[in-house]
């Protein structure tokens, strides 16, 4: 028996592959014919995909959070800044008021 010529595939090249039976319907033995890949290395990189297929949607859910801690970091800083000028103002208020003897 002939030894096969290990080869190696790209991050992008595996998820085509694998997409090609999860999406298009195509038979695991069709791929990999197709795609001169032996089974077990296709089901190796599905079980791999479905194990850490969480990361996909964890970097939504933190792109998500992150945008909604900035906005609230940035309406923070706006009341922050919204209060300082309100104790401004009436300070310089009951200053005058004290300066025109109406307090």
């Amino acid at each position: 028996m002939a030894r096969r010529k290990r080869r190696h595939f790209t991050a992008e090249q595996k998820l085509t592959i694998l997409r090609e039976h999860l999406l298009e319907g195509k038979s695991v033995s069709e791929v990999c014919d197709k795609h001169d890949v032996r089974p077990g290395s296709f089901y190796e990189w599905q079980k791999k995909l479905f194990e850490n297929g969480t990361a996909a949607f964890a970097n939504d859910r933190d792109s998500r959070e992150k945008q909604l801690e900035r906005k609230v970091e940035n309406l923070e800083a706006k009341l922050a800044h919204k209060d300082h000028v309100i104790a401004r103002v009436t300070e310089e208020f009951v200053r005058a008021k004290k300066e025109s003897g109406e307090l």
